[in-house]
């Protein structure tokens, strides 16, 4: 598997992953539209002109899954059980079309599922940045993990 199992994640560990995405005003109509999100801030191009940002904002909840997307191929493709949570979740600048955003995660803590004695937890905090190297959004994820003993037995 691509991804880590629960064992095999060290806290403090951090990935700058390699992909980055330029993000597109059709990607932020479609997931607006798609998600039955109609945010003037969103989809409407005049309207975003009498706005303090002058032109449409990128869907928040598409920027937090593509943070989040990039990440999985070398954290968690394949070796995850699901996501629990999202916390803390930040936008601190704004993101628009044409703007290419990159990430990085960073494994904040890790312990054993009490319920799940096959799984344990990882927490991940991940953070996006765009091509001027402003912070435009943040979250930890925690996750429950396979674990390579049960993979292994």
């Amino acid at each position: 598997m691509a991804g880590l199992y629960f064992e095999q994640f060290e806290v403090g560990h951090v990935w700058v992953h390699d992909i980055r995405r330029t993000v597109t005003e059709t990607d932020n109509v479609m997931f607006s539209c798609m998600t039955h999100n109609p945010a003037a801030i969103h989809i409407d191009a005049e309207y975003a002109k009498t706005t303090e940002f002058g032109k449409p904002l990128m869907n928040s909840a598409f920027t937090l899954g593509l943070m989040v997307g990039i990440s999985v191929g070398d954290t968690t493709l394949g070796t995850t059980v699901g996501n629990l949570g999202w916390d803390e979740v930040r936008f601190p600048n704004p993101v628009f079309a044409g703007d290419t955003l990159r990430v990085q995660t960073k494994v904040l803590e890790k312990r054993e599922s009490r319920s799940r004695p096959d799984n344990g937890i990882v927490v991940l905090e991940h953070t996006a940045f765009n091509q001027h190297d402003k912070l435009v959004a943040s979250c930890k994820r925690s996750a429950l993990m396979y674990r390579l003993a049960k993979v292994q037995a």
